[in-house]
């Protein structure tokens, strides 16, 4: 079974408050057993555009991700971010051969 991910391109406008999203997160991600892969490290622009911060969060199958997405513990850290940043969130199905 492929795995699931989110893929996050965002800009964060307050790098204070979005900690208190960071922190909240991570109750949601317990759960849900996401495992980060890239988390806002540096980045290089080689083609189009992209926000200067990217996350890839990895689960189980694309279920898994997209639990995790609705669930009541990330819609309340949810409610953090949305004030302080804007971005692109997807959900992906990983490649299995």
């Amino acid at each position: 079974m492929a795995k699931g991910y989110w893929v996050g391109q965002i800009v964060v406008h307050d790098l204070e408050q979005y900690q208190a999203y960071r922190a909240a997160n991570a109750e949601a991600f317990a759960k849900y057993g996401a495992r980060f892969l890239i988390r806002g490290g540096d980045q290089t622009i080689v083609e189009g555009q992209a926000n200067p911060r990217t996350v890839v969060i990895e689960f189980k199958d694309v279920a898994t991700a997209q639990a995790c997405y609705d669930s009541p513990e990330y819609r309340a850290a949810k409610a953090l971010r949305d004030p302080v940043s804007e971005g692109n969130l997807v959900i992906v199905e990983g490649y299995d051969e």
